[in-house]
């Protein structure tokens, strides 16, 4: 993770901040996630019956995929000098644009949308983020993601 003064963030915005490793799509993880989220679609956990279908075999979870963004930012996303915390603010937009095979790799690309302060002593910071198939040319997910860092008492950021 990349540390940056808060003043640096403006001159960032539209860049690739980074891409994570590449994480596998495994049986046993989707499992996991139907038995976590209960979303128990014979096109996630069986295999055989998958196989008949037009994905040719079982898939991952949109929202697996999705939940992933977490662990790809933690390769990627900026560490920035004087925030207290950050958080997870929600999502603009999401679109589920390609499905993930079981046995796929998948990675986070980050690029820096915007950053804003909402009130002070809050900086928003979107990410516009594309998550890939390894060999695939279309991307599994797209969304733009925001998170609020909030600064350290007395810290301010400065356009």
């Amino acid at each position: 993770m990349k540390t940056v003064e808060l003043s640096e963030l403006s001159g960032l915005v539209g860049s690739i901040i980074g891409k994570s490793e590449w994480i596998t799509i495994n049986q046993e993880r989707v499992n996991i996630f139907a038995d976590v989220t209960e979303d128990y679609q014979f096109i996630h956990i069986d295999p055989e019956r998958a196989k008949a279908t037009p994905f040719g075999g079982p898939i991952a979870h949109g929202f697996l995929t999705l939940s992933l963004l977490s662990r790809f930012a933690e390769d990627v996303t900026l560490a920035v000098k004087g925030v207290q915390m950050g958080v997870n603010y929600g999502l603009e937009s999401v679109r589920f644009l390609n499905p993930v095979a079981v046995g796929k790799k998948l990675r986070g690309v980050f690029t820096l949308k915007s950053v804003s302060e909402k009130k002070p002593g809050q900086v928003l910071i979107t990410y516009s983020v594309s998550v890939e198939i390894d060999g695939v040319h279309k991307p599994a997910l797209v969304a733009d993601w925001l998170t609020m860092q909030v600064l350290e008492e007395g810290g301010q950021y400065e356009i």
